[in-house]
């Protein structure tokens, strides 16, 4: 399904509200003038304060497992707000919350 590419600005978190960045992004491409964001490296999570039964068992890494079909750099996919990715080491999602709008990919 198309939607916007992701980039270094973009606002995305893990399912409890922690901060999640991209570890490498992707300099050959640039949307609104920030690196965009391939499907390869992970994310790291930052300030997630997911609990379980007084176990603390926060998210720290995430993984895309879906991103774009069409638009590649690098031979890598890139990254849209709806592609799919999975925290660790408790498997719930990151959620792209905010993203340019002006590039669309699919």
């Amino acid at each position: 399904m198309p939607g916007p590419l992701l980039h270094l600005g973009a606002t995305v978190l893990c399912a409890h509200g922690g901060s999640a960045t991209p570890t490498a992004p992707n300099p050959r491409v640039l949307v609104s003038g920030q690196p965009s964001v391939v499907m390869s490296p992970p994310y790291v999570v930052a300030g997630c304060p997911f609990n379980v039964s007084g176990s603390p068992v926060p998210c720290v890494t995430a993984q895309w497992v879906v991103a774009a079909t069409r638009v590649f750099s690098s031979g890598q996919p890139l990254v849209l707000m709806d592609s799919q990715a999975i925290c660790a080491p408790n498997g719930t999602p990151l959620l792209a919350v905010a993203a340019q709008t002006r590039v669309i990919g699919s």
